[in-house]
């Protein structure tokens, strides 16, 4: 056992974040914890890691216990260049594994200052410096935040394949349904405990809630039956009635509350006429580099169409075009008279952190017009799980998840007919994003999006733009649908997408043969590399220590290989089997 947690608690104000949380993390779990925004999942992270204190209850942790944790706004040394920032968490050894897992994740010169870095970019920096710490128990917070398709699925198979246990809190269903199998959720300051993967944690969560609400229908069956016997004047005078009175009492003390998850995505969009949004021929440069030229393109007005790419490599420009943000700099785009454009941005826009929660929202409108009702905006606040005790509060009061959850009720608000929406799963919790993803089904408008969220984009998507080199194209189907397609077409401009007629793929038997032997060819190649770390540990010759550590680069050449090759054809086959479920 790696940590013991028993009877923690934490309040912040009057608010219970954790109430009597007891659990344990052993050697190689993988946990996702997971909550409305706001519970405290955060705040547990930071315990577990000593960087807060509980009220009450206690931590024990196994002696010499490692831990390495990814915040989510971390925090780096702003004078030392990314190599050197994450070289200090690791061993000189290490360092061809350092320059591999920071190319992984997009970082190509890594003599560049922390100082010039981006947010996103500065996340990156951390995770990577976090994936190289020696560490018995690595904790994740938001690690798939400004990680592009392609850094998660290599993400994904890093931290399956890892030794160390690993507590994560994540949106990405994908992630946590192929890598955990144990999840934890709080909820109105309770943790509650599955032994499971993600799709199977959503079966056995409604089935808790079923026996909580069958439970509370008996409580409020027998609390009336007992009612009664109490208001027909029976006196304590027996030690029956006295017995009698005391579990009455009882049953009138339980406090059962409703957990009420629901978000109200009810909103209005404006009438959206027969001329939508049509680009011809536009293009866009930063300096000397082209992120796209002669993109032509006229919308249909139900289009949901999602954006990826790698990271950089001109997403968010786009969408800031279509926005009316920037100007393109060659082509045009004209836009229908009945056009009502709302932008969710990446992130949250700036906020007053003392501004209270209600007077933003009242900044957007003080009143809004639903089915017939006029709502003022503290029932919109309401409907989006702010209550009344909250909005009177300044928003630094808020968590980042809460913060955008305000801001995207801000955005809905403005009754668009067209959405464009800039990683919108960032930050969201769970909960929220499966009521959003229902309320972009019923949109009756055109919704375009930038996601790295594959789940997200199979759910809601059924065409595709993705950025190769300066030139974007475009494919039917959402993510899932388009792996191999990904892979193997050459990038052709687009214009209307048409459907393709093709014959689906198949995996040959060499390939089949080659991926049945690769993980065990992968545990070969690892217990060689342990092999050389323990001697080039005892060696003390230079001369045996040069020739070791050539050795395991050769290994590691070897295993970056494997590894990408095994990556290859697993993401083939899996690409393949959903190509056939969808046929």
């Amino acid at each position: 056992m790696l940590m013991s947690i028993e009877h923690l608690s934490k309040t912040y104000a009057v608010k219970p974040v954790l109430d009597d949380v007891s659990f344990a993390i052993e050697e190689r779990d993988k946990i996702a914890l997971v909550g409305i925004n706001g519970t405290g999942k955060t705040t547990l992270l930071r315990l577990l890691n000593d960087q807060e204190t509980s009220d009450s209850g206690t931590i024990i942790r196994k002696k010499d216990l490692r831990i390495a944790m990814l915040e989510q706004e971390p925090k780096l040394n702003d004078a030392a260049t990314i190599l050197e920032e994450v070289m200090a968490s690791a061993g000189q050894s290490a360092v061809y594994e350092a320059k591999r897992i920071l190319t992984r994740l997009g970082m190509r010169d890594l003599e560049q200052r922390c100082q010039t870095l981006s947010g996103g970019q500065k996340k990156r920096v951390a995770l990577a410096k976090v994936l190289l710490s020696p560490s018995d128990l690595l904790i994740l917070d938001e690690p798939t935040n400004h990680l592009d398709t392609q850094m998660i699925t290599w993400l994904e198979q890093y931290l399956k394949r890892m030794s160390s246990a690993l507590l994560m809190v994540t949106h990405d269903r994908y992630f946590m349904e192929r890598i955990c199998n144990r999840m934890m959720e709080l909820s109105q300051g309770k943790l509650y405990l599955y032994e499971a993967n993600y799709s199977t944690y959503i079966e056995e969560k409604e089935k808790r809630l079923a026996l909580q609400r069958a439970q509370e229908e008996k409580r409020q069956r027998l609390l009336k039956k007992e009612l009664e016997w109490v208001r027909a004047g029976v006196q304590a005078r027996s030690t029956k009635s006295r017995s009698r009175l005391e579990r009455f009492e009882a049953l009138n003390a339980v406090n059962y509350e409703e957990v009420n998850e629901a978000i109200d995505l009810s909103f209005g969009s404006a009438r959206l006429g027969k001329k939508t949004i049509e680009c011809e021929r536009i293009a866009k440069r930063y300096g000397e580099r082209t992120l796209f030229s002669d993109f032509s393109y006229v919308f249909g007005r139900h289009d949901r169409i999602g954006i990826i790419g790698e990271n950089g490599c001109g997403k968010t420009t786009l969408l800031r075009v279509l926005a009316k943000e920037l100007s393109p700099d060659e082509g045009t785009i004209t836009y229908g008279e009945t056009i009502r454009i709302a932008y969710f941005h990446q992130g949250h826009e700036e906020m007053d952190p003392q501004q209270r929660v209600i007077d933003y929202i009242q900044q957007q409108r003080d009143s809004f017009a639903l089915e017939g009702r006029t709502l003022n905006a503290a029932s919109m606040l309401e409907r989006f799980l702010f209550p009344r005790s909250v909005q009177y509060t300044p928003i630094r009061f808020l968590s980042g998840g809460e913060k955008r959850r305000l801001y995207l009720l801000k955005v809905l608000m403005e009754e668009p007919n067209v959405l464009l929406l800039d990683e919108p799963t960032n930050d969201l919790d769970i909960t929220t994003l499966a009521i959003l993803e229902d309320y972009l089904d019923s949109f009756s408008g055109i919704i375009v999006t930038v996601s790295h969220d594959r789940y997200f984009l199979d759910r809601i998507c059924d065409s595709l733009w993705i950025f190769e080199q300066g030139v974007i194209r475009t494919c039917i189907g959402g993510y899932s649908a388009n792996m191999e397609l990904l892979r193997t077409e050459e990038p052709s401009p687009v214009s209307r997408p048409a459907v393709r007629s093709q014959s689906l793929p198949k995996m040959s038997s060499k390939e089949k043969q080659e991926l049945s032997g690769m993980e065990e060819r992968i545990e070969t190649l690892e217990a060689e590399i342990a092999r050389l770390d323990a001697k080039m540990g005892e060696a003390s010759d230079f001369r045996e220590l040069d020739a070791l550590a050539k050795q395991r680069e050769a290994i590691m050449t070897q295993m970056e290989e494997t590894m990408e090759r095994w990556m290859e054809l697993s993401e083939r086959k899996a690409a393949i089997d959903a190509m056939i479920r969808h046929a």
